[in-house]
């Protein structure tokens, strides 16, 4: 935040200073916290599934940092004027699941009474110093593995408009109310070089953030990126959230592509995610093996879907007929 002075000392192992999921701060020798925040409005009309997707999606970072999570505080912003309580009760029901699942536990939380309604958590996990998984680190040659597929932007878009189905939505409800918990699990068995999950700023979004200033370029092989199909006939018919449109602009400089690339799976490669995947570095002698570890695990959409490279400038390579 430029002209800002932000308080900082020399147990602030990860801060503001990069682009990171969340900040991390040093205990002892063997041990730091992890702290992050996010809350939004409503993404799906039940409450519970609202509930169990806003606590998935704040838990996410400390998956994604490889730590686990211990405590959380709810966040809430309700109408409780226009609103029925009860569809509180259902929201806060979603969150706590999720936490029990994740094996964390409430220690409270603030409400207001807004117009809008938000939910969302401030979550603190742990981890030891020397375990760390930041976004930035990724290694010539390195393979790059996402775990969920994305297009949930998309369809929650079409959501809107009335036209999903009830099997297509229940599907993107169950794919955004996942814990990354299982997939970082099996990462922490490999010498992973660097790890984000994937959120509002796309998967080139945070490619981007991932390479920014490290001399480091990526290449992506677009046929191998998880795609839920429903999001691609949506983007085809210009159910695009807007967030989409401007990640592109923010990051288009960043990203090569042919002319011919197709502007609809374009679109879903920028298109913000809600509690979606991590997306893994690790070395390439690793990286099939992690894979298969993660698809013989219950990680359904676990592709390897490029590389990074010294060799391309800080820039992401969009090749849409292979090249891997």
């Amino acid at each position: 935040m430029s002209g800002l002075t932000i308080p900082s000392n020399e147990n602030v192992l990860i801060g503001m200073a990069t682009a990171d999921d969340a900040g991390v701060y040093k205990i002892s020798d063997d041990l730091a916290l992890i702290q992050t925040v996010d809350f939004f409005t409503p993404i799906v009309d039940d409450p519970y599934d609202f509930g169990r997707i806003a606590a998935a999606n704040a838990l996410s970072d400390v998956y994604a940092m490889g730590g686990t999570p211990k405590t959380a505080l709810n966040i809430v912003a309700f109408p409780i004027n226009t609103f029925d309580g009860e569809i509180l009760r259902a929201i806060l029901a979603g969150g706590l699941d999720k936490l029990r699942e994740a094996q964390a536990v409430l220690l409270g939380g603030h409400s207001i009474v807004d117009d809008e309604m938000k939910f969302g958590m401030a979550v603190t996990g742990f981890i030891h110093p020397r375990k760390i998984l930041a976004n930035q680190g990724l290694q010539n040659g390195d393979c790059l593995i996402l775990t969920k597929a994305l297009g949930t932007g998309i369809i929650c878009t079409a959501v809107k408009g009335g036209l999903v189905s009830e099997q297509t939505l229940r599907r993107v409800t169950t794919l955004m109310a996942t814990l990354n918990k299982y997939a970082a699990a099996i990462m922490a068995d490999f010498p992973v070089s660097a790890c984000t999950d994937i959120t509002g700023f796309g998967l080139l979004g945070h490619l981007a953030e991932m390479i920014s200033g490290t001399g480091m370029g990526v290449v992506i092989d677009s046929r191998a990126v998880p795609v839920l199909p429903e999001a691609l006939d949506f983007a085809a018919m210009g159910m695009v959230p807007a967030a989409t449109h401007k990640n592109r602009l923010f990051r288009q400089q960043r990203v090569v592509m042919d002319d011919a690339f197709d502007p609809v799976l374009r679109d879903v490669l920028f298109d913000p995610q809600t509690s979606g995947g991590l997306l893994i570095g690790c070395a390439a002698k690793d990286a099939y093996v992690l894979q298969q570890r993660l698809l013989g695990e219950g990680v359904a959409d676990a592709r390897i879907i490029g590389y990074a490279t010294s060799s391309r400038e800080e820039k992401i390579y969009l090749e849409k007929d292979g090249g891997l």
